[in-house]
């Protein structure tokens, strides 16, 4: 079976640490022969507006096809940076967008891996937190172990975000069957 996962990285910028990690553990996936294939493709929140309730009736397009990237995904990842203990405004406002208008939901049901890099020793773990809250009230499921906090440093990561290192290789890919099989669970019943 494969699953459509769409990946959403909390940075808007270029050389985010978190864009490089989720290119890293895209890399993992697809050196693997497992059962299930995991089919990536990247939900940019680049181009959105401030969310803007006043527009609710008239979604800009950028919003538009961020409700149906989401839609078309049968799960999603989302690697945040940690801002001020926090997740970054630009993906605060993407899941705004996503979540609006009300009773039209992107986010609800819909299974949800949540990874993180920094370059301190504690990864995303306030950030992750806060995301873990934002999403179980609009009723979308996170995967709750392993968790996934990573230091980002040059003996782990290649400048393109490849995984380098042996044990932080074998960390994500031990997530990534863990996301894996949990995923599957909800993917069968939506189908089965």
């Amino acid at each position: 079976m494969t699953i459509n996962v769409g990946c959403i990285v909390g940075s808007t910028s270029s050389q985010s640490i978190n864009r490089k990690m989720m290119n890293g553990l895209i890399e993992i996936e697809r050196g693997r022969d497992t059962g299930d294939v995991l089919d990536f493709h990247d939900i940019s929140i680049r181009n959105l507006p401030l969310y803007d309730y006043e527009l609710d009736d008239d979604f800009p397009p950028a919003a538009v096809a961020l409700k149906e990237a989401i839609g078309r995904s049968d799960a999603l990842i989302v690697a945040t940076p940690e801002y001020n203990r926090s997740i970054p405004g630009p993906l605060k406002n993407a899941i705004d967008w996503a979540s609006r208008p009300y009773g039209e939901n992107s986010f609800g049901g819909k299974p949800v891996g949540i990874i993180g890099a920094s370059v301190g020793a504690v990864g995303t773990a306030a950030a992750q937190q806060h995301l873990r809250n934002i999403l179980a009230y609009l009723d979308a499921p996170t995967l709750g172990q392993p968790e996934v906090f990573v230091q980002f440093t040059e003996d782990r990561f290649a400048p393109d975000g490849s995984v380098v290192d042996a044990s932080t290789r074998e960390f994500l890919s031990d997530w990534l069957s863990a996301y894996r099989e949990w995923v599957g669970r909800f993917v069968r019943t939506t189908v089965g």
